[in-house]
């Protein structure tokens, strides 16, 4: 697992404003980040959109005077490897205790659990096809 796929609250933020756009300038992801309650000078959007073309996680593209910001890694992917790292780090790499942690929590809906159901119906399939 590699830790220029850990992400803070805030990278995660810009990511995010990235993956749902598609692209955004500097301006437009300092927008979605006001929508979501982080007021930050554009400057420090920029520099943090910077550091994130630097670690390889997003691209820029000139257009005229700016620059439009695109992401360069899959959403899918920076789950994985900050999963990987909490399970790794707070349940010592068991996944069971993960699960059974996240499916202690009072707030699951039963809609939740039908689905978790049905993914691990999926997961032992997928695994009886791979053990064929």
């Amino acid at each position: 697992m590699s830790d220029d796929l850990q992400l803070s609250d805030l990278q995660l933020a810009i990511m995010r404003a990235l993956w749902e756009r598609g692209e955004a300038s500097a301006a437009e992801v300092q927008s979605a980040l006001a929508d979501g309650g982080r007021d930050l000078a554009p400057t420090t959007v920029s520099t943090l959109l910077a550091r994130l073309v630097k670690r390889g996680l997003v691209t820029a593209r000139r257009e005229g005077r700016g620059f439009h910001y695109l992401p360069a890694i899959a959403e899918g992917e920076i789950r994985t490897s900050m999963i990987s790292r909490v399970t790794e780090h707070l349940f010592d790499g068991d996944v069971t205790a993960l699960v059974s942690h996240l499916l202690r929590r009072s707030e699951i809906s039963r809609d939740e659990l039908a689905e978790v159901r049905r993914l691990i119906l999926e997961a032992e399939r997928a695994k009886e096809n791979d053990d064929e």
